[in-house]
């Protein structure tokens, strides 16, 4: 996306105040960022305006008690950039939530300074980690390397020994945008774990460190 470019965002929130909030926010912010409110209504995320949103600003708990993380799969698997934007303050569940692919995770107690600049990030296809989501991740005792799914890592290995995006999805019989969310998900996820790879080849190299791939077995494709 462009720097200049508009971006959109889709809302979708059981309380009107917290989205009209939102759009307050987004008007004012500089340059304006355009908010669809799609109300309590999950249709709304894939039919009209807000099916092409940049950014999904997704609230986890529609209906009470019940957070609704197979949904938020569910975005992030068909290529959504999603912001989690919950009242839930549990470190475990902004962890789980990253760990889904969602691009960052704010409590509705995090204002404009936080989820504007989080909004931009996620049309960049980047994570934006806030205060809350921050202190998450200093209190979870899991070890730095991140907890990759067997579909990332499989994608993961075969973009390493593959010469373009193309001949990945080719292999695994997805789509080429299908690909790059998976390989944006691995990004967020070492990101957020302060180990960031923002090239292939950084990339590489953490994969190589936590022994997701080999050096003979990268060796091996290139000779062939």
């Amino acid at each position: 996306m462009a720097a200049d470019e508009l971006i959109t965002a889709v809302i979708v929130d059981d309380h009107a105040a917290i989205a009209a909030g939102v759009g307050v926010w987004c008007a004012h912010a500089v340059p304006p960022i355009h908010l669809i409110d799609a109300e309590d209504r999950l249709a709304g995320i894939w039919t009209g305006p807000g099916a092409t949103a940049d950014v999904v600003i997704f609230d986890l708990e529609l209906v009470p008690g019940l957070p609704n993380f197979g949904e938020l799969r569910r975005l992030v698997d068909s290529g959504r950039r999603v912001i989690v934007y919950s009242q839930h303050t549990e470190d475990a569940i902004a962890i789980k939530c990253v760990d889904l692919g969602a691009l960052a995770y704010l409590t509705k107690r995090e204002g404009p300074d936080h989820l504007v600049p989080a909004i931009r990030a996620a049309a960049r296809g980047e994570p934006y980690t806030a205060p809350a989501l921050s202190g998450a991740f200093i209190a979870d005792t899991a070890p730095g390397r991140p907890r990759l799914s067997q579909r990332e890592a499989e994608v993961l290995r075969a973009w390493f020994v593959s010469s373009s995006k193309e001949l990945v999805a080719a292999k695994l019989n997805i789509g080429v945008k299908t690909v790059d969310t998976y390989i944006t998900r691995v990004r967020v996820k070492y990101a957020n774990v302060g180990r960031a790879a923002r090239t292939k080849s950084e990339l590489v190299g953490r994969a190589l460190d936590d022994g997701l791939i080999t050096l003979a077995e990268l060796n091996q494709e290139t000779s062939l």
